[in-house]
């Protein structure tokens, strides 16, 4: 079974990545969960990234707020696909810095970016990423998916009720 690993920066990071893990736990994927700063623990950054995919790991979600270095860095180490969550943090310019440092990586070291604190959505990428090859998974993006249409029409009738 795939395993997917969520990283983040600083333990204030948790409350935006938590929406990542609820999500994946949703799905019932197994994840691993822990700290690895790309500027305050170097090596661990250095031995995490080029070893997760010996440990099973199939993605990587990574949420980093400021300077925002740690999903470029573990992409430019490691073979696996790993998914940037730029974090608003409190030493963040609104959050662009975040986004900008995670989304301009340079050619030839991809990093998927989602929204500021879009954490549920990177849960869901990597589910799908994870779906395109094990079908019990693809199913439940795929009901995951059929419920979010199911609301959106029962919000409308609803309203048309008015």
């Amino acid at each position: 079974m795939s395993k997917i690993a969520i990283i983040m920066g600083s333990i204030s990071d948790m409350p935006v990545m938590q929406d990542a893990i609820e999500v994946l736990k949703g799905f019932g994927i197994e994840i691993e969960i822990d700290i690895v700063s790309a500027h305050r623990t170097p090596d661990k950054l250095y031995d995490f990234s080029k070893n997760a995919h010996l440990r099973g790991i199939s993605v990587i979600i990574a949420g980093a707020g400021g300077a925002a270095h740690l999903p470029g860095m573990v992409a430019s180490m490691s073979p696996l696909p790993v998914i940037g969550v730029p974090v608003k943090s409190s030493n963040s310019i609104d959050g662009w810095d975040s986004i900008l440092s995670i989304l301009q990586m340079p050619g030839g070291v991809p990093v998927a970016t989602v929204a500021l604190n879009g954490a549920k959505n990177a849960g869901i990428l990597a589910a799908q990423i994870i779906g395109s090859h094990d079908k019990a998974i693809l199913n439940k993006v795929i009901k995951y998916k059929r419920g979010l249409e199911e609301s959106v029409i029962i919000a409308s009738e609803s309203l048309l009720k008015k």
